[in-house]
């Protein structure tokens, strides 16, 4: 493996959040046209990654980092082979056309900076995840995801409909990381390794382990909820909500690939096992049809690109878990088109949007004359999508087709599935690149026009860069399709498909698709009114379904709260007291740790008499006749103590006694002459008896404990330490000053924390405190 470029690396994977902190003040200064400049950390960003492009192709990983957590054994560390720099080349190279897009479509925004800056963390984020080797750095940028897409799609959060839609992919995609949590750590513990390019070398020990079905099920909860697997896809076409260029960067290079790249990387790993190559094609194929069926009945453009997309990542999953070399090399192809066309059309659907005022693709058409250059790029994006040659997604779909037909029920069935499904995306995607720019002229909320070159250069260069990939097949696949696809194989896999096309069976498939993608798109329409009525049937679906979970939860809650926080400060007391003790009590009694008769010290006489006066001032505070004498002779125990702690050599210890039970008296005493309470204690003869006891149970289990604690024999280990340490490194002869403000430092001002905010707290109560106001009497004249 080959080392090299790490400070640039680093530099690469952090620059997206450095300009994240800058985008704000630079829009202030330049308004939209601060997406030419922070358009430059991405561009920067794909020149990195493509100068390894050589090396990664010769068969040489790329690999970098530094220890972030070395006693954890936990680092920040980057493997770039061919699927990691593929990935990172999309997010770049694609984000870069974003930044772009969004500094034309957001023009004039006043929250335009903070867009900026949630879209380049959300780049960072996607960024580190695909690069990243720790589990552990994987797991946070992962996380970082889920946060950052969470910001964009309710980047307006004016409207319920994007407050709703931001909680329902954070909630959906973050409970898919705790999977991958669980799925990284059950890896961990099976293989010993954190890294994913050493774990990618122990294959046959994770699928021979007995817990391989656990991470196989916790690593598909990862991948299915973030790329949208039915029955979990309902949380991606509600993204909608977020402006467009999110939409655009979300399905074509980023999030929502996410769980794809995961399945990706772990081929290798957990692949090659009959659940494997069940599982995920039976899911996968399910997505497809689903996201398909739903896209043609969608009038939205956006929400028709939004389900197609959800049928992409079902026919990725699909061909990545049917486990031939020729299936996965469908898979890479059909990504890497995915990406370049879905960012043009999403892209060219906010186009519309912004120069028309509507998505309606009913109220739409004869925009072609004013519109031509998004006309273009809008068919040539869909001739991809579509499968038509000399389209680089003409490439995709004759593999995928050349990779299931091979004869037998199970590779026939999802042929089959394979068909439908990109029949149906033909229709969808020549609907949205045709049906808004021919056909009579029909007016829109404004007057349509070319838009600016920020908002058209994005689909321009995406639908040629289609177009380019294929007919220099030769060149893209040594560089990307070819070394993307033996990472993901787990072998050397050469790809030779072009863009001519061959008289074969997979050629004849294609046909079939085409001519079924024809007859839908030209019936869209009674399509459209079929699958409506099919839903009006169906009625429930998998987002009425989240609404009713998070319904249920809620309503579990408040029962569960008024069940055990009814409102009564003596209940709770009563409750923690009672488990204290139950702690401190049970485990003794039931593992025989029960101290014996303790030894009674040799002592004076004056500190008898000391013990006696504290144990006089513990008696007297449950027989005092009022709550101030109470508390006084709280004090006078602890003041009694405290001598003690004088008397026995630890003047330190004793200062800081007296000074709380100080404290505690005085602040004690103030705050009952604020609060109206009784001068006396009148709570029943019951009630009593029950603190009594608890209280009694408590001081019972806190002495036995102590007791135990001075029976067992003394580890000086942690003595040893601070004698030999305080002084040559904290530079302290008082030894506990030095544990309390050095070693244990960050403890202290905690626990100093906790006490300023409590008396914040307590001063805030009492001083919103009013006295009650008293009604005047009304008399019967009044």
């Amino acid at each position: 493996m080959a080392t090299g470029g790490q400070s640039l690396t680093f530099l690469a994977l952090m620059l997206p959040f450095l300009g994240a902190a800058v985008a704000p003040i630079l829009t202030k200064g330049l308004k939209h046209n601060a997406g030419w400049l922070l358009a430059l950390i991405p561009a920067w960003n794909f020149l990195h990654f493509w100068s390894f492009t050589d090396d990664v192709a010769a068969g040489g990983p790329i690999t970098g980092g530094f220890a972030w957590v070395p006693s954890f054994n936990v680092n920040f560390s980057w493997y770039l082979d061919g699927l990691s720099l593929t990935f990172a080349l999309l997010i770049s190279g694609i984000g870069t056309l974003i930044v772009l897009y969004s500094g034309g479509y957001l023009k004039g925004h006043a929250q335009q900076g903070r867009f900026f800056s949630f879209i380049l963390m959300f780049m960072g984020a996607m960024q580190g995840l695909v690069v990243a080797d720790n589990f552990l750095t994987l797991f946070v940028f992962w996380e970082l995801t889920s946060i950052t897409s969470f910001l964009l799609i309710g980047f307006d959060h004016a409207r319920e409909a994007a407050r709703r839609a931001a909680i329902q992919a954070l909630v959906v995609t973050g409970l898919g990381g705790l999977s991958l949590l669980a799925g990284l750590l059950v890896l961990w513990n099976v293989t010993g390794q954190s890294e994913l390019s050493l774990l990618l070398m122990t294959g046959d020990a994770v699928r021979e382990s007995p817990f391989y079905l656990a991470a196989f099920l916790l690593v598909l909860g990862a991948a299915f909820t973030k790329s949208a697997q039915f029955p979990l896809h309902f949380w991606l076409p509600n993204a909608m909500e977020a402006p467009t260029p999110v939409s655009a960067y979300l399905h074509s290079a980023t999030m929502v690939k996410a769980g794809v790249y995961l399945l990706m990387r772990l081929n290798p790993v957990m692949g090659e096992t009959q659940i494997w190559e069940t599982v995920l094609p039976l899911f996968g194929g399910a997505t497809l049809l689903v996201g398909t069926l739903l896209a043609i009945r969608q009038t939205d453009l956006k929400l028709m690109l939004a389900y197609t997309t959800v049928a992409s990542l079902g026919l990725l999953v699909m061909l990545t878990g049917f486990g031939t070399e020729q299936a996965i090399a469908a898979a890479v192809l059909y990504l890497i088109a995915h990406s370049m066309f879905k960012g043009a059309l999403f892209m060219v659907a906010g186009l519309i949007d912004h120069e028309t005022g509507t998505r309606d693709i009913t109220r739409l058409g004869g925009l072609r004359s004013a519109m031509p250059l998004t006309f273009s790029a809008a068919v040539f994006a869909a001739a991809s999508m579509g499968g038509l040659p000399p389209l680089f997604g003409f490439l995709a779909k004759e593999e995928i087709y050349a990779a299931l037909t091979m004869g037998g029920a199970w590779p026939g069935l999802i042929l089959v599935v394979a068909i439908t499904g990109n029949a149906l995306m033909f229709a969808a995607g020549f609907a949205v690149a045709l049906k808004p720019f021919i056909g009579k002229k029909i007016e829109t909320p404004k007057n349509a026009h070319e838009g600016p070159v920020l908002l058209w250069l994005g689909p321009v260069v995406l639908a040629v860069s289609g177009l380019f990939a294929a007919l220099f097949s030769g060149w893209s696949h040594r560089l990307f399709s070819s070394p993307m696809a033996s990472a993901v194989s787990g072998n050397p896999v050469d790809i030779h498909i072009t863009a001519v096309p061959h008289v074969s069976l997979p050629l004849l498939l294609s046909l079939v698709t085409i001519a079924i993608g024809i007859a839908v798109f030209v019936w869209l329409d009674r399509a459209r009114a079929a699958m409506a009525s099919v839903l009006r049937t169906i009625g429930w679906g998998p987002d009425r379904g989240f609404d009713q979970v998070i319904s249920g939860l809620v309503r579990l809650a408040w029962h569960v709260t008024g069940l055990v926080q009814g409102g009564k400060l003596e209940v709770y007391m009563t409750a923690t007291f009672t488990l204290t003790a139950a702690v401190l009590l049970v485990p003794m009694v039931l593992f025989g740790e029960l101290p014996g008769l303790p030894q009674f010290p040799d002592l004076y006489f004056y500190e008898w008499t000391v013990l006696a006066i504290a144990v006089i001032g513990l008696f007297a505070v449950p027989v005092a006749n009022s709550r101030l004498t109470a508390i006084v002779s709280l004090g006078i125990q602890g003041f009694a103590v405290a001598l003690l702690f004088m008397l026995l050599g630890a003047p330190d210890l004793s200062f800081t006694q007296f000074m709380v039970e100080t404290l505690s008296v005085v602040i004690l005493a103030l705050v009952m002459t604020r609060l109206r309470l009784s001068p006396a204690d009148h709570r029943p003869g019951g009630e009593k008896a029950i603190d009594l006891t608890v209280a009694a149970l408590c001081g019972l289990g806190f002495g036995l404990m102590l007791l135990r604690v001075t029976q067992v024999p003394f580890d000086d280990t942690l003595t040893q330490f601070f004698n030999a340490n305080s002084r040559v490194i904290a530079h302290g002869r008082n030894i506990v000053n030095v544990i309390i403000v050095d070693f244990r430092g960050l403890d202290t001002m905690g626990e100093i924390s906790v006490v300023m905010i409590t008396g914040l707290a307590i001063l805030a109560l009492i001083r919103i405190r009013k006295p009650a106001r008293i009604a005047p009497r009304r008399t019967r004249e009044g």
